[in-house]
C-alpha cells in the first residue's frame, strides 16, 4: 500500500480507526514518538489493565525481534488490545547497517500475513530504505507513515501553533530568531516555548528580547563565528562556519537573520565607538555577554562603517530574494544563495 501521509494518519486516528501494524519512520524522532504515543493511547480504553498489554523490544539486540512478534501474537490480559512496539530499526541501503535483519524476514512476512487482530504493532524506524526487499514487505503490509525534519513554513507553523496552545502569541521574526538560537530540534524548541510560553504570562507576548533573555545561546557562538570570519575576510573559514551551522538543522532563513542581526549590532557598536562611547555602554546597548565582549568589540574595530551598512543592503536583498524564490526557492536553493553571499562579503572585506 502506499505511504500514509501525516495528516492522514491524524484523521484516522480522530474516527479511531486503529491499523494492526503501523512502521512509522524518519529522522523527526518528536513528531514520531509522539504519534507512537497517540496510536497506544487509543489502543486501550480507560480502566483496561494497559500495564499487562504493552511491551516495547529494542532492534539493539537484532534477536529482539522474534520476541516482540511473539508477544505479539499473545492474547491480551483483561484489555480488548496488545500494543506492542518496535524500537531502534532500521533498514539501511546496505545490510551491514541494519538492525532490521535480512535473517529475520521469513518469521516477520509470517506475522505480517496474518497479524493478530488483538494486537497492535508499532515499528520505530530511524532509516527505511524503500528500495530493500524488506522495506517492500513492511509497505505491502503496514501502515507506514514518514516524519521529516520540519523546516521552512511548516517548521514556523509547528513553532506558533505550540505557542498558541499555550495562550502565548509570536511573530514571525521572533520565531526565525527562536530557531536561530535552538535549531530545528522539536524536543529543545518544545522545552524553549514551555518556558518562554510560562514567562510571557503577563501581556501573552513573545519578543526577541524576551527569546533573549531566557533561551541559551549556545548556538549563537559558531554564528558569531561565521560574522567574524565575514569581517576578517576569512572565505574558506567562513564558507565551512555556514553549512556546519545549516548541517546542524538551522533554517537558511533564520541563519540569514542572526547574521542580519549580528552585522545591525556590530553597525551600532561601530557607530558608538566613533562617537566616543565608553565601553560600558556599548557592551550594555549592544546586549554583550562579558565573555562575548572582546571578541565582538575587536570585530568592530576591524569593521569599516560603509561596509557594514553595504553588506546590510545586500543580506536585505536575499533575504528578500529567498522569500520571493527569485534565484532559487527551497531549503537547496536558499542555502546555495546564502553561501554566494557568504562567498561575495569574504571576498570583498580580502579586496
Amino acid at each position: 500500500m502506499p505511504e500514509t501521509s501525516k495528516d492522514a494518519l491524524r484523521e484516522q486516528l480522530k474516527r479511531r480507526e486503529i491499523a494492526p501494524v503501523y512502521v512509522l519512520h524518519g529522522p523527526e524522532s518528536a513528531l514520531r514518538d509522539l504519534a507512537a504515543k497517540t496510536i497506544a493511547d487509543l489502543a486501550f480504553s480507560e480502566g483496561e489493565f494497559r500495564d499487562f498489554n504493552e511491551d516495547a523490544y529494542s532492534l539493539s539486540n537484532a534477536e529482539n525481534l522474534r520476541s516482540a512478534l511473539a508477544a505479539a501474537e499473545q492474547l491480551p490480559m483483561m484489555a480488548q488490545r496488545r500494543v506492542v512496539q518496535i524500537t531502534d530499526a532500521r533498514i539501511a541501503a546496505t545490510a551491514q547497517r541494519d538492525t532490521l535483519k535480512e535473517e529475520f524476514e521469513p518469521v516477520l512476512a509470517a506475522y505480517l500475513s496474518n497479524p493478530s487482530p488483538q494486537t497492535v504493532l508499532i515499528i520505530l524506524a530511524d532509516e527505511l530504505n524503500g528500495s530493500r526487499k524488506i522495506s517492500k514487505l513492511l509497505s505491502k503490509h503496514a501502515v507506514v507513515v514518514e516524519f521529516r525534519r520540519l523546516e521552512g513554513a511548516e517548521l514556523i507553523r509547528w513553532v506558533k501553533g505550540n505557542f498558541e496552545q499555550l495562550g502565548a502569541r509570536i511573530d514571525e521574526n521572533s520565531v526565525r530568531h527562536l530557531i536561530s538560537l535552538t535549531g530545528s530540534d522539536l524536543r529543545r524548541l518544545s522545552g524553549e516555548i514551555g518556558k518562554l510560553a510560562t514567562a510571557a504570562i503577563t501581556n501573552g507576548m513573545v519578543t526577541v528580547d524576551l527569546i533573549d533573555d531566557l533561551v541559551s545561546h549556545k548556538a549563537e557562538l559558531s554564528n558569531f563565528d561565521l560574522t567574524d570570519h565575514l569581517v576578517a575576510g576569512r572565505k574558506s573559514q567562513a564558507i565551512a562556519a555556514m553549512r556546519k551551522i545549516l548541517s546542524d538543522g538551522a533554517e537558511p532563513l533564520a541563519l540569514l537573520g542572526l547574521i542580519s542581526y549580528n552585522f545591525r549590532r556590530l553597525l551600532m557598536a561601530k557607530s558608538m565607538m566613533e562617537s566616543g562611547a565608553e565601553r560600558s555602554d556599548i557592551t550594555r546597548i549592544v546586549k554583550l555577554r562579558y565573555s562575548d565582549q572582546e571578541p565582538f568589540l575587536a570585530a568592530a574595530r576591524r569593521a569599516e562603517t560603509r561596509r557594514l551598512a553595504s553588506i546590510l543592503k545586500r543580506l536585505a536583498a536575499v533575504d528578500l530574494a529567498i522569500k520571493t524564490s527569485v534565484g532559487g526557492g527551497g531549503p537547496q536553493g536558499s542555502a546555495m544563495q546564502i553561501e554566494m553571499l557568504v562567498s561575495e562579503i569574504a571576498t570583498s572585506a580580502g579586496q
